[in-house]
């Protein structure tokens, strides 16, 4: 009986210390712009403009992501920084379609995940199961930090609202004659001369010194914390760890919005903003006002 009660103390101070168990990752962004050469610019926008247009919107890239974790769940934050002089509510928006904004839960336990959004001033709530990604552990090692990381790779369907994963159509092989090229009709739209991916080649770093299956986004399911992981076009990667911070925070459920699924939530932005293009939205001929959701 003596050595039952003192299993059952153990026992019960092994699920305390895990219950308190916590942690803190800042993770840094960085997003390279898609290629704009050979395409069409409206004609009141200079060489020099263009060029200062792109270094704002690299700049509007450049985001801070804090991940609040234990066990089984974890919150994801933008860190809210000040405009600069200047800037609009325009390049706000377009961040906001390029992975910004809102909060962000995942329960590793239940796989699933929510996550507030707002677009053209509707809140939505997106409730989900977390997506599954067919990680492929790989040889490679590196340290990031202190942390001795190993590599895993993976391919995962595009998310169809992020503009990051949008590329330029790929122009036909056969050879035409100059009179045929001149012939063909310039897109006046700048969203006529993109197109989405359908998938995206994933590379993580994922540490086994911090026994967590999470990670930044909503890329988890490794058995250790995600410390960088990078799409091609963005990298995410940690640059502070802190465990077990004396103050703990609670890891609360988002729940502003209008409930939707992923796929619901995909189909009613891609919806809009194809109606936006036709009314002549960014680099079309009547630079329509964004239209409001319903």
């Amino acid at each position: 009986m003596k050595k039952f009660s003192v299993f059952l103390i153990s026992l019960l101070g092994f699920v305390a210390t895990a219950q308190d168990f916590q942690g803190v990752a800042t993770y840094e962004s960085k997003t390279a712009l898609p290629d704009m050469s050979g395409m069409r610019r409206p004609n009141d926008i200079t060489p020099e403009m263009e060029k200062q247009m792109q270094e704002r919107m690299k700049k509007a890239l450049e985001k801070t992501f804090i991940l609040t974790f234990n066990r089984t769940e974890s919150t994801y934050l933008e860190e809210e920084k000040l405009d600069a002089p200047g800037e609009n509510g325009g390049f706000r928006m377009m961040a906001n379609f390029m992975g910004g904004g809102g909060k962000h839960y995942k329960n590793v336990k239940d796989k699933r995940f929510l996550m507030e959004k707002e677009v053209f001033g509707k809140e939505f709530l997106i409730d989900d199961t977390l997506p599954k990604i067919k990680w492929k552990m790989e040889a490679e090692t590196r340290k990031i930090g202190q942390y001795t990381c190993y590599k895993a790779t993976a391919t995962v369907p595009t998310d169809k609202t992020d503009f990051r994963n949008m590329r330029p159509k790929k122009q036909e092989a056969a050879a035409k004659t100059d009179e045929a090229k001149k012939a063909e009709a310039k897109p006046t739209n700048f969203m006529d001369s993109m197109e989405m991916a359908k998938e995206v080649n994933i590379v993580a770093w994922y540490t086994p010194d911090i026994p967590v299956s999470t990670g930044p986004s909503n890329y988890w399911g490794l058995p250790g914390l995600i410390l960088e992981v990078s799409d091609g076009k963005t990298t995410l990667l940690c640059s502070k760890v802190v465990m077990n911070p004396k103050e703990k925070a609670e890891i609360k459920k988002p729940s502003k919005g209008k409930k939707v699924t992923q796929a619901e939530y995909e189909d009613t932005v891609t919806k809009k903003m194809e109606e936006m293009r036709q009314m002549g939205g960014p680099g079309g001929p009547g630079g329509g006002r964004p239209p409001r959701m319903n």
